[in-house]
């Protein structure tokens, strides 16, 4: 069995696997956890980042408003599945991810300028003061995830340079920072994959949560599309990375370990959506809950284990 390398977390939401299912990734039964009936002013929430705090949980969330503004807000639950949500907008953009770094609750997220997106980093100790840094990945770029420790001494922040439309290309790129300031030392992760052997994914790739430190490596989930006549359809799959050189991938999955196949998945402002932001996951059972964005409009749940997706991104390698 293999082991997260992490805190546990006794009151993690889970469902055991249904039984003669035969998928990595399984959903919760009460999908979607979170719609916009969340919030009074929202068209959409979705896309959103959740961690353990206090004795429950908190969370930055995407919302779309109804003049079709993209804001930031936080919320709290007590069992990560029932939220509530706050109504002050923190910071303007979308795609939020967090993570705690030597007790400080790191938000990094697409922020919006006149010159296109850039990686915006935060941090807060109690979710309602946040102090911000400097923007990262400028001038253009996505999907900025921080990796939840020093790695030799550096923060490291996975991105995807991007374009200021929707981006018909994209990798990922690794970037390393001693102060989360100044970033460089940028190195190639892995990319679209072009062809048939993999075309769920053979548009563009980004990475999703925040990587879960493992004594085999880092498991990465990450979002891959494909371009069909019906336009882009984003799936999940995952990766292993090397523990002391993330950009150097051990395995990746040839198959998505996730698809859109539900209702709520596949209808809705940008249909045919399923996009990772977060996870939580238990050191002691090895159990994950993944976040997901659904179709643009709601935030879904899912489940899996730290084994199964190890054996599955073996067993279904690139």
């Amino acid at each position: 069995m293999a082991k997260i390398i992490g805190r546990e977390i006794n009151n993690i939401p889970w469902q055991d696997k249904p039984e003669g299912y035969q998928y990595p990734v399984w959903r919760y039964d009460g999908n979607p956890i979170i719609t916009r009936d969340n919030l009074f002013f929202a068209n959409s929430i979705f896309n959103s980042a959740v961690v353990p705090f206090g004795d429950g949980f908190a969370g930055v969330f995407r919302v779309d408003t109804r003049t079709r503004d993209q804001v930031l807000v936080t919320g709290f639950s007590s069992d990560a599945i029932n939220w509530k949500l706050t109504d002050k907008y923190i910071f303007d953009g979308y795609d939020p991810r967090l993570c705690e770094i030597e007790g400080k609750y790191y938000l990094s997220w697409v922020k919006l300028t006149v010159h296109g997106t850039v990686i915006g980093i935060a941090y807060t100790t109690d979710f309602e003061n946040w102090t911000e840094l400097e923007e990262a990945g400028y001038p253009v770029s996505r999907n900025g995830v921080l990796f939840p420790r020093k790695i030799n001494g550096y923060y490291m922040m996975m991105s995807r340079p991007s374009d200021t439309g929707h981006t018909p290309f994209g990798d990922i790129f690794v970037s390393q920072s001693k102060d989360m300031e100044f970033w460089g030392h940028h190195r190639y992760m892995m990319g679209a994959y072009k062809g048939d052997a993999s075309a769920w994914q053979s548009t563009k790739i980004g990475a999703g949560p925040v990587p879960i430190e493992t004594d085999e490596g880092w498991l990465l989930i990450y979002h891959g599309v494909i371009t069909t006549c019906n336009g882009y359809v984003y799936r999940m799959g995952c990766a292993l990375l090397d523990i002391d050189e993330p950009w150097k991938v051990k395995y990746r999955t040839k198959d998505y370990i996730m698809a859109p196949i539900t209702q709520y998945e596949c209808m809705g402002d940008v249909p045919n959506v399923v996009f990772p932001c977060a996870t939580l996951s238990d050191a002691a059972t090895g159990r994950i809950t993944i976040y997901y964005g659904c179709a643009d409009t709601v935030t879904g749940m899912a489940f899996t284990t730290v084994d199964e997706l190890l054996n599955y991104v073996k067993e279904n390698s690139l």
